[in-house]
């Protein structure tokens, strides 16, 4: 049986200047082409009279546009937080459910007799990538508590000297909000390459059998995690907006 190379951090395929890119950077830059894409696509077919693609769009944009009106209890919040919580979303679960696409991984070049380098890799398991997301998250909510209950109001949360066990609660809360770009981030990271590399293994071990069921249940936890990504994002928006009692 061969060896499994497991690599922790991307391989870099070229460079732009004096930029690095990584097969995950080119992964992520395949992944917004087919969001594009296939907006596109439905936009130019948007009628008066739906069809059934258009009407399951509709559907599934609207109940989860109520969702987030039904958790915020704003319906102009919402709308507002509607784009960016879909295309968490999206961007995630696509770069996952891609992942097991013929040539993900495969399809490369070699350096010397042993070392492979592949050309395409998912994006998920490059750690930058997963932190990347989580600061743009997080900055969200943070610039989301100041903007809707103003400055003070907002950072009385993490501040307050009125009582002993409020300033205690308080630095609990600021310690929480930092450990969001943590658990964030190595949630993400870690489901996504701990997939990875099952299925490298499965393929080492029982490569006609085992690796089919194991990826199914890998497009499904992709799902799951582009899910809790988004919703995470919008649950810590709903506790920023509101005020400290």
């Amino acid at each position: 049986m061969e060896g499994i190379h497991i690599s922790l951090k991307p391989e870099v395929i070229g460079h732009m200047g004096n930029i690095p890119i990584t097969n995950t950077l080119l992964m992520s830059w395949i992944v917004v082409l087919v969001l594009a894409f296939f907006g596109s696509m439905i936009g130019r077919r948007v009628a008066l009279v739906p069809k059934k693609v258009q009407v399951a769009v509709e559907l599934l944009f609207t109940s989860v546009l109520t969702y987030i009106e039904e958790t915020l209890e704003d319906k102009k919040l919402a709308r507002k937080f509607f784009p960016l919580l879909m295309t968490i979303f999206l961007f995630i679960f696509t770069a996952n459910a891609l992942e097991f696409t013929p040539g993900i991984g495969s399809l490369g070049f070699f350096h010397g007799v042993d070392e492979f380098t592949p050309l395409l890799r998912s994006m998920n398991t490059d750690f930058n990538m997963t932190l990347a997301l989580a600061i743009i998250s997080f900055f969200v909510i943070e610039i989301t508590g100041v903007a809707v209950l103003g400055f003070l109001k907002y950072f009385k949360k993490f501040v307050n000297v009125s009582s002993v066990m409020g300033f205690l609660v308080g630095i609990m809360e600021l310690l929480s909000e930092v450990a969001r770009l943590i658990s964030f981030s190595f949630r993400l990271f870690g489901n996504i390459f701990a997939g990875e590399v099952l299925i490298m293994v499965a393929m080492a071990f029982l490569p006609g059998l085992l690796p089919v069921p194991l990826m199914v249940f890998e497009v499904f936890v992709g799902f799951i995690q582009a899910a809790v990504f988004a919703l995470l994002t919008l649950f810590f928006v709903k506790i920023a907006v509101t005020e400290a009692h």
